[in-house]
């Protein structure tokens, strides 16, 4: 049973930076992770879960939120089996709740929540303006 643990959240001020982790384990075969579709996606109370990026793991191809194009950017290390969002110039609405996602692999890459099917338990965000 693959498992994401998210780590590197916290408070900052805004025009700040945070690099946040995602750790995946338990898959069968490290062919399997590395084919992969993992995304990012954030959670403001009283709001609904918003898609912010996402990787294949096959070929790096990524795709971002509009709210975010320039500022955070997605990678992943096949070989740590880890998933990264690099935030930079954090503003205060990117408060919120920061979420990993996976699914199995496949060619379409979306923000879409329904795709993903593998979920860690998040890591708070907070921006102070």
């Amino acid at each position: 049973q693959v498992q994401l643990v998210e780590s590197g959240g916290g408070s900052v001020q805004a025009g700040g930076s945070l690099r946040l982790s995602c750790v995946a384990s338990g898959y069968a075969s490290s062919y399997a992770s590395s084919r992969s579709r993992m995304a990012w996606f954030r959670q403001a109370p009283g709001k609904e879960r918003e898609g912010v990026a996402a990787i294949r793991s096959s070929d790096g191809v990524t795709t971002y939120a509009d709210s975010i194009k320039g500022r955070f950017t997605i990678s992943k290390d096949n070989a740590k089996n880890t998933l990264y969002l690099q935030m930079n110039s954090l503003k205060s609405e990117d408060t919120a709740m920061y979420f990993c996602a996976a699914t199995a692999p496949g060619w379409s890459l979306t923000l879409d929540t329904r795709l993903y099917n593998i979920w860690g338990q998040g890591t708070q965000v907070t921006v102070s303006s």
